[in-house]
């Protein structure tokens, strides 16, 4: 008998330990503006295809709309009406073709007395739609080492994560630098209301789009074949970008 409550009380603190959520402090310090929040009520919503910031590397702006479909099942899946994203793309082409192109093609900034001046014509368009709330979903490439430890993790905008190998081999040099940053993605949330307050910001980490190149001798970093291939990685990026918008379940930030 004392076995038996030994073993389930093993069971139990292993079950909690397993449902408790790991302290990340890379956790990215969201901005929400309660006060416009709640006077918004926010529940239709459209996706914007564009970036309210810098353009995407072309290797993540490949993967945006397959990401932009993800972000419209978690939405749906959470009680919020999507509207069609090419309802968005159609009076912003219209806008566009009015005020010009806000993007700079040398630099890639956003003109951003441009882009309001779009937006506001799209706001103006889409109002008889019931819309409450633009989202825009830019994916951003950063810079993350990998710990000199014994796992060797990333960590950065809340996740964390292991290197990935690329080449015929299957291993890495012992002394290969730990210190050398690769490439890394994560989904940065930005919400408008129908009236372009700035409701809510923030980011979540997605995965690392650098492998580590087994072919070299030194060890290096390369371009990974498949970006974003991970759907549980690209889950867990878009619930950490959402919350608290969206309250994530086994939110990391928590000390």
């Amino acid at each position: 008998m004392r076995l038996s409550s030994f073993l389930a009380i093993v069971i139990l603190v292993l079950t909690g330990c397993a449902g408790t959520p790991t302290y990340n402090p890379t956790v990215y310090p969201f901005n929400i503006d309660e006060k416009n929040m709640a006077e918004s009520e926010v529940k239709t919503v459209v996706i914007a295809h564009v970036n309210l910031g810098l353009r995407s590397r072309s290797y993540l702006e490949k993967e945006s709309k397959r990401i932009d479909g993800y972000v419209e099942r978690y939405l749906r899946d959470n009680g919020y009406k999507v509207l069609p994203q090419r309802e968005f793309k159609q009076h912003w082409s219209t806008a566009e073709r009015a005020f010009g192109n806000p993007v700079d093609p040398t630099t890639g900034k956003i003109n951003m007395k441009t882009f309001a001046q779009i937006m506001t014509s799209v706001r103006d368009q889409m109002k008889s739609s019931n819309l409450d709330a633009f989202i825009f979903t830019d994916l951003v490439e950063l810079q993350q080492s990998f710990s000199n430890g014994l796992k060797h993790l990333a960590r950065w905008d809340g996740v964390s994560r292991k290197p990935s190998l690329q080449g015929p081999g299957n291993g890495v040099a012992g002394d290969f630098d730990w210190y050398k940053t690769a490439s890394v993605a994560s989904m940065q949330i930005n919400i408008y209301d129908i009236e372009l307050r700035h409701l809510f910001t923030s980011r979540g980490g997605m995965d690392a789009t650098d492998a580590i190149d087994t072919r070299s001798s030194s060890g290096r970093f390369i371009r990974r074949r498949n970006i974003l291939e991970n759907e549980v990685h690209v889950h867990e990026g878009i619930a950490l970008a959402f919350h608290p918008f969206i309250e994530m379940e086994k939110w990391p930030g928590n000390p």
